[in-house]
């Protein structure tokens, strides 16, 4: 390992544990993540579902001490960071935003974070609808950019916000979704030095909806797992076999479900050429299952552990070190309804955390 650089975790964060008017009308009212997680059914036999947080925590982010909890929880086991997911939609309307908020106007110390922007329109896609728009998303001219600007320049100026050259990272979660991506990169890095940065670090996240680079004024680019690898990151014998696996298993089981092993997708991510000129972050997942979400047309890992969990990730520690990359993304601290989550639960305690405490190391109390 490159013994200068000094790699640190960051976990991406769900805001979506507290009702609002919003998800009251379209889901029901008092829906948060927690509906979907409660509501979970096995599929068969040994599924793991439902997922069930440690001693009944079923807590809601809307509460400051919430969200302090999670972060004092995740600096004694050695996350560096959270990102945080940002959700804003034409004429600057917001969703999901009072946590963040509180965790930006808290005065007392805090977990280091930044932003992803999670630039998509809202659609019923849980029910299987994705024509059906909930709230669309359009992203305007200057006058917008500018807009939405000033609203993240209240997080940039939190000195717990996570900046690198002193430039704000902000990662983009669909830049092929925006129109003018690199005009409007451009001038939000304008506003960043007017207001005394040395420019934005925007982050284009590669997923199952984007394969390569598409911004020319993009900073780095993240590997958002596992559904970069499930989308684009495997050979075609991997796919071909992990193909045969999940047709076997459901023949097996009676089930219809795409099914995945944690091994397979794990090997794919570790044997990735990173070949880019730009910087790269490399992910990690705890596990996978959002049935609680999509029910049969979810997807599925099976062969997830504790121990399989630590020991990928510190081969991805390793070859972050060697390419010089300070930060490896894990998805996720809270994902509960798509069964990536790092918080502890009935199942495996507080495994997953004493696991990254392991590699990444630097807890405190």
């Amino acid at each position: 390992m490159n013994s200068n650089t000094d790699v640190k975790m960051i976990a991406f964060h769900l805001p979506q544990f507290h009702t609002f008017p919003e998800n009251d009308e379209w889901w029901g009212k008092g829906f948060t993540e927690w509906t979907n997680t409660r509501k979970a059914e096995k599929l068969f036999q040994k599924h793991n579902q439902p997922r069930e947080p440690y001693n009944d925590n079923y807590y809601d982010l809307s509460n400051l001490d919430s969200m302090l909890w999670q972060m004092n929880l995740a600096k004694k086991y050695g996350v560096y960071g959270f990102c945080y997911y940002h959700y804003w939609f034409k004429d600057g309307k917001l969703l999901l935003h009072k946590p963040l908020e509180l965790i930006r106007d808290y005065s007392g110390e805090k977990l280091p974070y930044c932003l992803c922007w999670a630039n998509e329109p809202w659609t019923r896609a849980w029910e299987g609808n994705t024509k059906k728009v909930l709230m669309p998303q359009e992203y305007g001219n200057e006058a917008e950019w500018e807009d939405h600007f000033n609203y993240l320049l209240t997080f940039f100026r939190d000195p717990s916000y996570i900046c690198v050259d002193n430039k704000p990272m902000l990662v983009l979660y669909r830049c092929n979704n925006i129109p003018r991506c690199d005009e409007m990169i451009a001038y939000w890095e304008n506003k960043c030095r007017e207001e005394g940065f040395s420019g934005l670090h925007l982050v284009e996240e590669m997923n199952c909806y984007q394969e390569k680079s598409v911004c020319k004024n993009s900073a780095a680019i993240l590997e958002f797992e596992p559904l970069y690898t499930m989308s684009y990151g495997c050979s075609i014998v991997e796919r071909v076999k992990n193909k045969i696996y999940s047709i076997v298993f459901n023949m097996r089981h009676k089930t219809n479900t795409r099914i995945y092993h944690y091994e397979w997708l794990w090997n794919s991510i570790l044997k990735r050429n990173h070949t880019d000129s730009k910087k790269r972050y490399l992910g990690g997942f705890v596990d996978w299952d959002n049935t609680a979400r999509k029910g049969r047309n979810g997807r599925i890992v099976l062969g997830v552990t504790p121990e399989r969990f630590e020991y990928y990730l510190d081969k991805q520690k390793e070859i972050a070190a060697e390419l010089e990359s300070e930060f490896v993304f894990v998805n996720a601290w809270n994902e509960w309804g798509e069964g990536t989550y790092l918080e502890p639960d009935k199942k495996n305690g507080f495994k997953y955390l004493e696991a990254v405490l392991r590699i990444f190391g630097k807890g405190t109390d």
